[in-house]
């Protein structure tokens, strides 16, 4: 038996291992058991590339055994186990660091070396958080005798030879006593045993066993041919994955093979989670490696506008830190978050095509998640887009798509016409929309609160510009109505500039509009303004904005305009001034917006009705 002693450095990384890394003490028994499994994986490829290897392959397996009385707990395999070099090579992997660099990588969180997971060294001794010694057996089958390594996690291990140890490795921790005020469960029950296994192991390639009995299901859906699963079968890994009880609307495989290979099992659910729109919503992909769950609500793989997708991504080989729960934003993450959102776009792009009953219920639904992706996700706008559906004034109950509202656009429409508003009933009801209305241009109808944000930063669809009907300017005419209205313009010329005058604390400009028909005035906002609905949501947000100066747009053709102008031509302006605040305030209203001065308002109405008696 030889004893060895840590390096000081070393002692420093154990019990940074032991009590940093790992926020979650249950993990310990998820790296033993991956660590079995990688032994199990390695002897079988070994016995297929070495042909001289006597080994039984046909019975590999994991065994974990609890003792109560003697407060143990041991994990065995028949894998392929370790000569004495190897153990310390590996298992010698902190004994013999002594590295001042790579025990500041760890503390930084820096480390993202695959080939720390999986292997004895790094994962192994997390069994110190629960343990107070322990004990490693293991053989090679081309060693004659097997090794025991043995410590207590402080200064020293041992390390010796042993005549009888059985092929493979087993890993007793003679364990703490149970804390609960430490968060230190009893390890050796054998109900806390099936649990971590259950949630960290359940899917991998061999037999757990507990007891005589199996207690992982070895049921990975995604590692097995598409033809070989069952619908119920989905539906029951789903609603296992996302503790909903309904069917998932929508199953999405994918599998990405070469140098970097991992699977996909994703979920479109047909109701949206009861957080979709809470802070905190969570993500719902899983990650695993080789079949080991690493997290849950993996935010790497998943962007925030997709957080509905529920599912399970496997991946061959990973990026991970040390301690597997902090993914690193590196080429192989970047890589596979670009590709499973594709996949979930373009799969719901399929199901708007081949089920549109389906679309539309997941449309109604998830539909206001997915448009914010409008504004986070340049690279996969227009897939989007393509994926999106809206109300328009072309039907009073059937969305359309954006490429079917460009199939019915006028000849020589340059623009998508759309209006943001608190409901329908206020767009349909907006002065804004009446030119367009008589001139039978359709309008999309946006009153989702996201949309207010994104019709700012999408500049067009399929060569289209996106056009609010209530900004800048709505050039509708033919060019003898744009001569006529010329003219009315310099016709009106004094009354705008003097209203503009009259009004300089609320407007920045006063025009005759070309967007009304039956209405006296409206309030536009330019072209790169914000709205006021968009100003209202920034200062709940507790966002003080400056003063927004808008347009007031007035109808030439409406006898109260035209009332106004033969009074200011005729020199009759005493009462003009209130005329012309109240055609404002009218024109607020109309738009749903609030007056700075309501009971002033009332005043100067009440007056002029007092007058027609």
């Amino acid at each position: 038996m030889e004893t060895l002693e840590f390096q000081s450095e070393a002692r420093q990384l154990l019990q940074l291992m032991i009590h940093s890394i790992y926020s979650n003490k249950d993990t310990f028994l998820r790296e033993l058991v991956s660590n079995a499994s990688d032994a199990l994986d390695k002897l079988r490829l070994e016995s297929f590339r070495d042909k001289d290897m006597k080994v039984d392959v046909d019975d590999l397996h994991i065994v974990i055994e609890s003792d109560p009385a003697e407060r143990t707990l041991t994990v065995r395999d028949n894998g392929i186990g370790m000569t004495r070099e190897d153990v310390v090579g590996l298992i010698g992997t902190i004994a013999k660091s002594g590295t001042a660099e790579f025990l500041r990588k760890l503390k930084e969180q820096q480390s993202s070396s695959s080939d720390l997971i999986g292997q004895f060294g790094i994962g192994f001794y997390s069994s110190f958080m629960v343990a107070d010694k322990v004990t490693l057996v293991t053989r090679h089958p081309h060693a004659e005798k097997g090794v025991r390594w043995e410590s207590t996690g402080e200064s020293t291990y041992t390390i010796e030879d042993v005549d009888d140890a059985p092929q493979g490795t087993s890993v007793t921790l003679h364990l703490k006593p149970s804390d609960d005020e430490d968060r230190l469960p009893d390890y050796t029950e054998p109900a806390k045993i099936r649990e971590i296994v259950k949630r960290y192991s359940d899917f991998i390639t061999w037999p757990v066993r507990l007891g005589g009995e199996e207690i992982n299901s070895r049921k990975a859906l995604w590692a097995r041919p598409a033809s070989e699963v069952t619908e119920e079968e989905y539906a029951e890994f789903y609603r296992h994955i996302s503790h909903d009880w309904n069917a998932p609307l929508e199953t999405i495989r994918m599998q990405a093979e070469g140098t970097f290979e991992y699977q996909a099992l994703l979920f479109l659910p047909a109701q949206a989670p009861m957080d979709l729109f809470m802070r905190d919503s969570r993500r719902g992909v899983q990650l695993y490696v080789k079949r080991v769950f690493i997290m849950d609500d993996c935010a790497e793989l998943m962007p925030e506008y997709l957080r509905f997708v529920k599912g399970v991504v496997d991946a061959a080989d990973l990026s991970l830190n040390v301690s597997r729960e902090i993914l690193q934003q590196d080429r192989q993450i970047q890589l596979m978050r670009r590709r499973l959102v594709k996949k979930v776009l373009s799969s719901l792009k399929s199901l708007m095509g081949a089920r549109p009953d389906d679309y539309k219920k997941f449309w109604g639904e998830m539909g206001a998640a997915l448009k914010e992706g409008l504004l986070s996700d340049h690279d996969n706008r227009d897939a989007i887009l393509e994926v999106c559906s809206f109300a328009s004034t072309h039907s009073e109950d059937t969305l359309t798509t954006l490429a079917d509202y460009v199939s019915r656009m006028k000849e020589g429409q340059e623009h998508i016409y759309f209006m943001t508003g608190d409901s329908r009933t206020a767009v349909e009801n907006s002065p804004h929309m009446e030119a367009l209305r008589a001139k039978g241009y359709e309008v999309l109808i946006l009153t989702d609160p996201i949309d207010e944000m994104w019709v700012d930063a999408v500049p067009s669809f399929d060569g289209k510009q996106f056009q609010s009907v209530a900004k800048g300017q709505v050039d509708l005419e033919t060019e003898e109505e744009k001569s006529a209205a010329a003219a009315k313009a310099s016709e009106f010329a004094d009354l705008l500039s003097w209203m503009a005058s009259s009004l300089s604390e609320d407007v920045k400009e006063v025009r005759l509009s070309t967007r009304l028909t039956t209405s006296p005035a409206c309030v536009v906002g330019d072209a790169h303004d914000i709205t006021p609905t968009l100003e209202k949501m920034y200062k709940a947000m507790g966002q003080e904005l400056p003063k927004i100066k808008r347009i007031l747009e007035l109808n030439p053709s409406h006898p109260l305009v035209e009332g106004l102008h033969s009074a200011f031509v005729s020199g009759e302006r005493s009462s003009l001034e209130d005329a012309v605040e109240l055609i404002y305030g009218l024109a607020l209203l109309a738009e749903g917006g609030e007056l700075s001065d309501p009971s002033r308002f009332v005043k100067l109405v009440a007056e002029r009705v007092q007058r027609t008696f």
